[in-house]
């Protein structure tokens, strides 16, 4: 439990330090969903599933390499938790950013 819980303000720090950067993109895409909101249904559910996932799975590969670590090297169900829940994260965080793209392309 003590490691979800340091994974968890870890993550907290490091989205702290990184709020003058996510601000703008936040205000960003709020604004491009605005502008676009009668138009997002356009874009099925299930391509936007599909296109989190394929980040996802990315993710999954390029994410310990940034730490200069391998898939060979995760063998605590821990390292695994956090390595799923961190590409998760981006496979959201690309389809939610993503979104408006889809329905521009979808004209």
């Amino acid at each position: 439990m003590y490691e979800i819980w340091l994974a968890m303000n870890i993550a907290f720090e490091i989205a702290w330090d990184l709020w003058p950067a996510l601000l703008p993109l936040a205000l960003v895409w709020a604004t491009v969903m605005l502008i676009n909101r009668k138009k997002l249904a356009l874009v099925s559910a299930s391509s936007l599933a599909a296109l989190a996932v394929l980040v996802a799975l990315a993710a999954v590969l390029a994410l310990p390499s940034l730490s200069k670590s391998t898939l060979a090297d995760m063998g605590y169900w821990v390292d695994w938790a956090a390595l799923l829940g961190m590409a998760a994260g981006v496979g959201v965080a690309a389809a939610v950013l993503l979104w408006p793209v889809l329905v521009l392309r979808k004209r």
